[in-house]
């Protein structure tokens, strides 16, 4: 049994123990959650998917009807985000869970909802001292590992380009600057700016692409989300330097994948996003019983490459 199967295989049965323990003394009623990611994204998608795998499970073992609204902005962008977090708090959800684009753009509405009475936690995302639950994982420790990878192949030596994504994004500040914290211990390793993705797979080829022109002498690069992966590689490929710019990327989705296979992606460190999905349902549906969550639950990291690869486009390519 493949290992994302087993993880969701073993939350079922502790979903089916708690659950007749807590619906004991709750009421029996329909469960709405909603889900604020931070853009339309791929990866956003595979979070969905763990979502709603969770909530059909939840639906079985409490004999009520559990539904994950997901709602994703067109762009990282932080006023549509707080329009759409309005619009579902005007639903008297059960609760709502955000990955914010710029949480302190984002702080007051988030705040207002909870005055409302309904639940709100983060997901892919920390932000110290906002009292919020969330669920992700150490994302400076994710970085590091990526950038003392890449490193380790370029033997200590080389110029490389590090990517930004939302450069206003907690967990992409977060990644970036472990990157460069890495990367400036090493005397021979030369930084230069990798543009920045916007979590957008274009807006990340564009930007790579004309990063690769103005240095022909890169080595190496990085990035910070999980669109920038898809956009580089498809930039090194058409400037035709996979044998040239040893590529360490992040996160396990369908076409980074396809990109590891290729080995245009030398290997990828992954937040699990499905896993984060379905723990994030499960924490609001703990709140909305009014019971304790964990300040933060960590889903771990994935390490991805020639040994897996072919395990991993098995269970992300089948939605398993």
């Amino acid at each position: 049994m493949k290992r994302f199967t087993s993880i969701i295989l073993a939350i079922m049965l502790i979903v089916g123990t708690c659950a007749f323990a807590i619906t004991a003394n709750a009421a029996e009623k329909d469960l709405n959650f909603v889900i604020i990611p931070k853009c339309v994204h791929e990866w956003f998608d595979a979070v969905n998917q763990g979502a709603q795998k969770q909530a059909e499970v939840l639906s079985e073992q409490l004999g009520v009807k559990v539904t994950v609204d997901y709602r994703a902005p067109s762009a990282a962008d932080v006023t549509e985000q707080n329009t759409i977090l309005e619009q579902a708090a005007a639903t008297q959800p059960d609760g709502i869970a955000i990955d914010p684009v710029d949480y302190e753009g984002s702080k007051s509405v988030i705040e207002e909802i909870q005055a409302m009475g309904i639940p709100v936690m983060l997901f892919d995302a920390v932000v110290e001292g906002s009292g919020l639950s969330s669920v992700g994982n150490n994302f400076a420790e994710q970085a590091a590992l990526e950038a003392e990878r890449l490193v380790e192949l370029l033997g200590g030596e080389g110029k490389v380009a590090v990517m930004h994504g939302v450069p206003t994004a907690p967990t992409h500040i977060e990644r970036y600057e472990a990157h460069m914290a890495v990367l400036e211990k090493y005397p021979g390793i030369e930084i230069i700016d990798g543009g920045a993705s916007q979590d957008d797979v274009q807006t990340s080829q564009q930007q790579a692409a004309a990063v690769i022109a103005a240095n022909p002498d890169l080595k190496g690069y990085l990035c910070c989300d999980g669109a920038a992966p898809i956009g580089i590689s498809a930039a090194i490929e058409e400037a035709g330097k996979t044998e040239d710019i040893t590529f360490v990327g992040a996160e396990n989705l369908a076409q980074i994948l396809q990109y590891i296979k290729k080995g245009t992606i030398v290997c990828s460190y992954s937040t699990m996003p499905q896993m984060q999905g379905s723990m994030t349902v499960l924490m609001l549906w703990e709140m909305s019983l009014g019971q304790p969550v964990p300040e933060f639950v960590n889903t771990g990291i994935l390490y991805i490459d020639q040994d897996n690869i072919d395990e991993w486009i098995e269970i992300v390519g089948t939605g398993e």
